[in-house]
């Protein structure tokens, strides 16, 4: 038989060959992945009677997407890839990422005071702070949530005109959505424009994350699922002031995952908004085997369950605690594991990921419940999928 005539029909028996293992493989990891978050999650569903979550898994560079229970306790409509949850202070991270763009973009510098770019503010203290310490939780001490006396921008001005610190700023870390709030507030008026609608055109739709919203539009209601209490009540976050910049995000898991993605430079984007997700990886301060990037939070990777759950405690986040400076600051590392919580009253997020082995994971419910079950999940999972034994090759940019 003529060889050269069997060459072609031969290689491309090959493909077809190395296709189909391919695909193999890949409806294998999925099977996998299901059966590991399967055994993680569904323990906890059922001790917290959370009605429903989505969870979101980066495993070598690939994306999967797992729902399971329903968007409300009464009635029947599942959890699906569209369905929006709060998720609380992750969304500290796109005003993070928001601030580093606008810094890439020229339009304000993170060493600079904050009566720089809000002249109301000059002359007070709030007004001499450096903007890094507003996204690093160490301007000189906040509370954890705006005053409820204050409704409107104005009485806002006023708070921090007259706000007097606690401490020098640099030198503790106070956990609060007041700081978080104004670098958002601040970061917009550097850029002259509204914070949502920024956060929507400089992040969400450069990443691809074509269902993330601040203010949810009419036609996406339907998708919102419905939060409820540690007690089970219904609920719903109601927007206050600095809530946008401070906990505002509602998003899906899919969308998350994109962020991640986007987070080990596993999606094509422009250079700026590239070094603009970079630079929130940068360490400012230790904080016990913490390290504070801006709003982002980072650990030596494999990370210690001990190290993850005081990390995400009230004992770390509660109170007052002196920092230790990194200076000069610690450059971006791929071999950390960087993780953010989020809770609403009414919702509970977290997530995490390993930019050196390609993974991270996201897991969204409409109930609240504890930090430490969320980073128990991860934790769990992270093992799994390094034990497993990925390849970790170089993944595609999509």
């Amino acid at each position: 038989m003529n060889l050269k005539l069997l060459a072609p029909i031969i290689a491309t028996a090959f493909v077809s060959i190395t296709a189909a293992s391919s695909v193999g493989a890949a409806e294998n990891q999925r099977d996998d992945v299901e059966v590991w978050v399967n055994d993680a999650v569904q323990p906890v569903m059922s001790q917290y009677d959370i009605p429903g979550m989505a969870v979101g898994v980066v495993l070598d560079g690939k994306s999967y997407i797992f729902n399971y229970g329903r968007m409300a306790k009464e009635g029947s409509k599942p959890i699906t890839d569209k369905t929006l949850f709060e998720i609380g202070s992750i969304s500290k991270t796109f005003t993070a990422t928001l601030a580093t763009y606008a810094q890439a973009n020229g339009d304000l510098a993170l060493t600079e005071p904050a009566g720089k770019y809000v002249p109301a503010l000059q002359g007070s203290p709030f007004g001499d702070v450096e903007i890094l310490h507003l996204a690093t939780h160490t301007p000189g001490g906040f509370p954890l949530q705006v005053p409820d006396n204050v409704t409107n921008e104005r009485q806002m001005l006023k708070y921090f005109k007259e706000w007097q610190p606690a401490y020098l700023p640099g030198t503790h870390r106070t956990y609060a959505n007041p700081s978080i709030g104004m670098l958002g507030y601040i970061t917009a008026h550097s850029m002259k424009g509204d914070f949502p609608t920024l956060v929507e055109q400089k992040l969400f739709r450069p990443m691809g994350m074509a269902n993330s919203y601040i203010n949810v539009p009419r036609d996406r209601m339907a998708d919102y699922a419905q939060g409820y209490t540690k007690a089970g009540k219904p609920v719903r976050m109601s927007n206050a002031v600095l809530s946008s910049e401070a906990y505002g995000v509602r998003t899906t898991a899919a969308d998350l995952v994109q962020f991640l993605k986007a987070n080990m430079n596993l999606v094509s984007l422009d250079e700026k908004l590239a070094r603009a997700i970079r630079d929130t990886h940068a360490g400012y301060f230790k904080v016990g085997e913490m390290t504070q990037d801006l709003v982002w939070e980072q650990y030596s990777y494999p990370a210690a369950l001990p190290a993850l759950l005081e990390g995400n405690s009230q004992r770390t986040s509660r109170p007052a605690l002196p920092v230790e400076r990194i200076n000069p600051p610690m450059s971006p590392r791929q071999d950390v594991l960087i993780n953010k919580t989020g809770s609403t009253n009414g919702f509970g997020a977290y997530v995490a990921f390993v930019p050196e082995k390609r993974m991270g994971i996201v897991i969204l419910a409409n109930r609240f419940y504890p930090n430490e079950d969320r980073v128990k999940i991860v934790h769990q999972l992270f093992a799994r999928f390094d034990s497993d034994g990925a390849r970790h090759e170089p993944a595609p940019v999509e």
